[in-house]
């Protein structure tokens, strides 16, 4: 699982601009729901949910609009219904793009989906065509900038946790587990003191299709159209851009 720096450095990029959007507690407050659709309304005893009310959290989102969430996924609130879809396809330069999207009415949020695609020179494809690219794993980072720590005790640490790997960048310790394991390894690191900047089940390419500056900057429109969406919940790709060019183009 080596070299997703790569990934983080785009994702890290792109998190930073959606706290800005002001869509984020909407967005985390559908991943709530659903979560507590599927596995109920108590974080105890459904780990997916447990993740969602922490995600939320860590972005501040008050505790009513957590609780509201909940109420109306397990029927205690009236609300709209979501079903949770993805879509699948190649953004400029035959990037692959996977788009988690949480909706009310499938069709229109397909034609949404496909017109960002079909505006930026990408393709939506069939069901599977860029999902084996792709392993969904748990993804802790620790801001090293406003945290001191020793990296060596910090791997052991997470590894006897249950952590897969560590990896070290200038800014940022990148830990990552299998999926099953995210929540012991998270909870046992915060025991040990450890704070976390992200902190999430995501999806992580296996592969990566680098772009020059053209390539990168048609690919970053096509993820904010995506994002933009009040539909989408995230979008996950396999982009490697350089960092001088993101710098560039921020």
């Amino acid at each position: 699982m080596a070299g997703h720096s790569k990934w983080s450095n785009i994702k890290h990029r792109k998190g930073a601009q959606d706290k800005k959007r002001g869509k984020l507690f909407m967005k985390l407050a559908r991943e709530i729901f659903m979560a507590a659709k599927q596995g109920g309304g108590d974080p105890d005893t459904n780990p997916p949910l447990r993740i969602a009310v922490d995600k939320a959290r860590s972005n501040n989102m008050p505790n009513d609009n957590v609780d509201r969430a909940i109420k109306k996924a397990t029927g205690d609130l009236d609300g709209v219904n979501y079903e949770e879809y993805t879509y699948e396809g190649y953004g400029p330069g035959g990037v692959a793009v996977m788009v988690k999207v949480l909706t009310d009415n499938k069709n229109r949020t397909a034609a949404d989906v496909r017109h960002a695609f079909n505006k930026n020179e990408g393709n939506l494809g069939e069901n599977g065509c860029v999902a084996f690219m792709f392993n969904r794993s748990g993804y802790l980072v620790i801001d090293r900038t406003s945290m001191e720590t020793d990296e060596e005790s910090l791997m052991l640490e997470a590894i006897e946790a249950g952590a897969e790997e560590m990896e070290t960048t200038a800014e940022r310790y990148e830990i990552y587990t299998e999926p099953e394991a995210f929540s012991d390894v998270k909870a046992s690191l915060e025991t040990s003191g450890y704070e976390f900047v992200t902190s999430e089940v995501t999806m992580i390419p296996e592969t990566y299709t680098e772009l020059d500056e053209e390539g990168v900057e048609k690919m970053l429109k096509l993820i904010d159209m995506l994002e933009d969406n009040d539909d989408v919940q995230e979008v996950y790709h396999n982009l490697d851009a350089d960092e001088s060019i993101l710098e560039k183009l921020a």
